[in-house]
């Protein structure tokens, strides 16, 4: 439509002007796709890959973890028909929102960045020696308590609480996924826009 607008006129413009207000025009276009790209509109989110503030932690990590449970403990199972492990329970939850994880405990405690215990989020994975360091990993859902896929024994994915002496005792670290930005800003399951 600028085109066409300009078109009628450049027999009066100079070559000079003419490629000045192309440029111009370019440029323009430019900023208009770039912002309509980054904008939010009540049918486009963020991604859920994005971590959210600070102070809030990733709730809907937790949230989901949470909606898992009662799910079979099964080796090596990373989805709810299959069955879960502990690393399969966190790169599943992690993945539903975009964010890419390792999936096995030593490469998330070795590849995530380090958090003090005390300043823990929900959202937050929480790692515990077992039969060896960072051999187990569970979310944590804040109130001193986590979900996780802990063993045959226990069959299946619950909630434990970090001041059970078993836990408390083998208790070693705290990792929190970093946020991955995903080529998507649709979201099939919402319609407003939010950061977690």
């Amino acid at each position: 439509m600028f085109i066409q607008i300009l078109l009628p006129i450049t027999p009066m413009l100079s070559c000079r002007i003419h490629c000045r207000a192309l440029l111009l025009l370019s440029q323009l276009l430019a900023v208009v796709l770039l912002s309509q790209l980054s904008g939010c509109a009540s049918t486009e989110q963020a991604p859920l890959s994005v971590m959210p503030t600070p102070e809030a932690g990733n709730r809907i990590a937790a949230n989901e973890a949470l909606q898992l449970q009662g799910k079979p403990y099964v080796y090596g199972g990373e989805s709810p028909s299959q069955g879960f492990d502990c690393s399969g329970l966190v790169y599943y939850v992690y993945n539903r929102q975009g964010v890419r994880l390792p999936r096995d405990t030593q490469s998330l405690a070795r590849q995530l960045p380090a958090v003090e215990p005390e300043q823990r989020q929900p959202g937050d994975l929480l790692f515990f020696t077992t039969d060896r360091p960072f051999s187990h990993v569970g979310i944590y859902i804040g109130g001193e308590q986590f979900v996780h896929a802990p063993s045959a024994r226990t069959g299946r994915v619950m909630v434990s609480d970090l001041r059970q002496p078993y836990w408390r005792e083998r208790f070693i670290g705290v990792r929190r996924p970093v946020a991955r930005y995903s080529l998507s800003l649709n979201d099939i399951d919402s319609s407003s826009c939010r950061l977690n």
